[in-house]
């Protein structure tokens, strides 16, 4: 089990991992609560100019004519459609003489009532009460070709006529205007007169027509659709008309009392219907009470354009006691809810002009007075669609912080805590090393497939022979001490006899016993050949180097070496050096040569001088270096395997010339060369 700060564990190692994924969490929250800001400002700024957008275009369609027709009825806004009841214009009158007049009015304003088979009714009344109280009613619907009625018959029903009621506190009134000619046609299609009449209780009209009933019915000369089996006299054609109703009440109001109140108080209380009829057909070619018909724009259909949480209020001007005219919300469509915590982290995440109101008031001008219209804004629903945004982003960024905690703790547990055990281990082979078991580090159960068990099972198995090597070392240094302490005592005897015996000047033998008893006394008393090759003490001093070289060559057959070649030059060069250390290097170096070179090969010894250096160099014909060993054949105790051991060579002879020619300032160096090897020893000048 891992402790939260284990001991024996590098600090700077635990905070560096744990500080990393720490601040690797922390920005992954950074980035998120940074994008979610982004996203709010973004909302808030798309939200600012919808609302802008829908202002406008509220503001827009009210002041449209269209719009102005839903400010002064706003029983519109659902009320029953059919029967019809007038509506107030926002126009004084209607010209209904003029065609194009009476159906750009009606259209503008848009009190057009639609129904099936393409027809359409607007039934309305002025806004100004100097044109008198009537009521007009243009529309149009779908017929053949019309028939009129002839002067003089009493038979109306021959004729395309309209029949026009009108219900209103209690009195009942009722037209029936049959089609005449018109004597002045227009240039396209037809034109005639609709002359009303009015009607008694019993349905029947009136022998005169009614002089305040005005009404004229026009249709195109175009045919709406046209059968292939369909000849066009027989087509059906768009039959418009316009009619003013003269209503008694009305006239008579405004008669007595030319201040009284207009529009009327109970206008939605007035019933029209309009029905259109042909000739011998007892079904009626257009009916205002038919299902079926669509309402013109009311003030309840601008709810569509409120976004969720907008509220649109309308009130007349100039009252503060003044109820609303209607008062509208945006619905919100979105049933989901985002997170308590992540709502309450939204609201908190600041926005500049987040937290004023949003809200505009504006005023509409209208002919019967001007009309408050106030919307206002709700931010909560940028807050609750940025909520659900964030909900959804929540649930990645959530999976990112869980695979950097899964990560984290797959760390600790693979690698942290295999760290934590190989760092306790390590820190006892400190004490182990002075002990006589030597190295001590027991890593089996942290060796693995990955890196790190790899590192574990390197480690155990370099400690082991580590071990195992330096027991020998040992074993084979205490040997060697023994031999030579033996060996010392016992020549050291009989090299004063032969020093004796060859007393005599110019005997070449005193040479090489005075060499043998110069390496007895370096190796006498060491504690191991290679301990007393390093701590020998060398007199350097000068020496003639190109003598000292012919007098080794002369001199080699004396040592077993035959066929020694020097190649100098013809003046002495100085250099620093002890002799008979150089001469136990020169004489190494020629045994190695012997070994190894061909058969009946001479050894060659040349020297170069340079200007602060001498350069020997020592060449025999034969087999090269092995490449392994070029590196590595002044080590102590390196040797060619198969020449070595064979011939009792121990590796004990190029160590010795490496080690002399550094005491003396020196480098030697051995070269693979295209028929050989060659050593070059190099000496200082003096």
């Amino acid at each position: 089990m891992i402790r939260w700060w284990p001991g024996h564990v590098p600090l700077r190692l635990r905070v560096f991992f744990r500080g990393a994924f720490l601040l690797l969490a922390l920005a992954t929250v950074a980035l998120a609560l940074s994008e979610l800001r982004d996203e709010k400002q973004i909302s808030y700024r798309s939200y600012r100019e919808v609302f802008d957008k829908n202002e406008q275009q509220i503001i827009a369609r009210l002041q449209h004519p269209s719009g102005q027709l839903a400010l002064l009825n706003p029983r519109l806004s659902g009320a029953a459609l059919t029967p019809l009841r007038p509506l107030v214009l926002p126009f004084s009158a209607i010209d209904f003489d003029d065609k194009a007049k009476a159906e750009q009015a009606a259209e503008m304003a848009g009190c057009l009532v639609q129904y099936p088979n393409q027809a359409q009714l607007c039934v309305a009344v002025g806004n100004n009460p100097v044109a008198g109280g009537f009521i007009y009613a243009v529309g149009a619907f779908s017929s053949g070709p019309l028939i009129t009625h002839r002067l003089g018959d009493q038979d109306l029903s021959r004729a395309h006529r309209v029949l026009v009621d009108v219900s209103m506190r209690g009195h009942l009134y009722e037209w029936i205007a049959p089609l005449e000619p018109e004597p002045t046609q227009a240039r396209a299609g037809f034109r005639g007169r609709l002359t009303g009449f009015t009607l008694d209780a019993q349905g029947h009209p009136s022998r005169r027509p009614d002089r305040d009933f005005r009404g004229w019915l026009w249709q195109d000369g175009r045919c709406l659709e046209v059968a292939p089996a369909t000849s066009g006299a027989d087509c059906l054609r768009r039959s418009f008309f316009s009619v003013r109703l003269p209503v008694g009440l009305f006239q008579e109001e405004l008669g007595d009392n030319p201040s009284s109140v207009w529009p009327p108080p109970d206008l939605s209380e007035i019933l029209v219907r309009v029905r259109a009829y042909a000739p011998g057909v007892p079904d009626a070619l257009f009916d205002s009470n038919r299902p079926g018909a669509l309402a013109p724009f009311a003030l309840s259909d601008l709810k569509a354009q409120l976004l969720a949480g907008e509220t649109l209020r309308i009130r007349k001007a100039g009252d503060p006691g003044a109820s609303d005219v209607i008062a509208l919300s945006g619905q919100d469509e979105t049933s989901a809810r985002p997170p308590r915590l992540l709502s309450a982290l939204i609201r908190r995440l600041t926005v500049a002009g987040y937290d004023q109101a949003i809200a505009s008031h504006q005023t509409v001008t209208t002919p019967l007075g001007d009309y408050e219209v106030a919307l206002t804004g709700d931010l909560r629903s940028v807050d609750q669609s940025l909520g659900l945004v964030a909900a959804r982003q929540a649930l990645s960024i959530g999976g990112m912080l869980l695979a950097i905690l899964v990560t984290w703790i797959a760390i600790e547990l693979r690698i942290i805590r295999r760290i934590t055990t190989l760092t306790k281990r390590a820190a006892a082979v400190k004490r182990s090393v002075q002990g006589p078991e030597g190295l001590q580090l027991d890593l089996e159960d942290l060796r693995g497939s990955d890196e790190l068990g790899l590192l574990a099972g390197v480690l155990a198995d370099l400690l082991q022979r580590v071990n195992e090597d330096a027991k020998r070392e040992q074993i084979r240094a205490e040997q060697e001490k023994d031999m030579w302490h033996a060996v010392g005592h016992e020549i050291m005897a009989p090299l004063q006899s032969l020093v004796a015996l060859h007393s005599a000047p110019g005997d070449p033998s005193q040479r090489y016993i005075e060499r043998m008893r110069q390496a007895v006394r370096v190796l006498y008393g060491g504690a191991s050949p290679s301990e007393a090759i390093l701590s020998a003490a060398l007199q350097l001093r000068t020496l003639d180097i190109q003598a000292f070289l012919q007098n080794v060559a002369d001199n080699a057959s004396h040592a077993g070496i035959e066929q020694v070649v020097f190649s100098g030059l013809d003046r002495p060069v100085i250099v620093k050096a002890e002799d008979n250390a150089l001469e136990d290097v020169i004489t190494h170096i020629l045994s190695n040569a012997d070994r190894y070179r061909a058969p009946g090969t001479p050894i060659r010894l040349s020297l170069l001088c340079f200007a602060d250096s001498a350069e020997v160099r020592i060449h025999n014909v034969g087999r090269p270096i092995d490449a392994v060993l070029l590196g590595k054949i002044f080590e102590y105790g390196v040797s060619d395997a198969h020449a070595g051991e064979k011939q009792g060579h121990r590796g004990q002879g190029l160590y010795v010339a490496r080690t002399y020619m550094a005491k003396m300032g020196g480098t030697v160096e051995a070269l693979n060369v295209a028929d050989g090897a060659e050593f070059v020893l190099t000496l200082a000048m003096a």
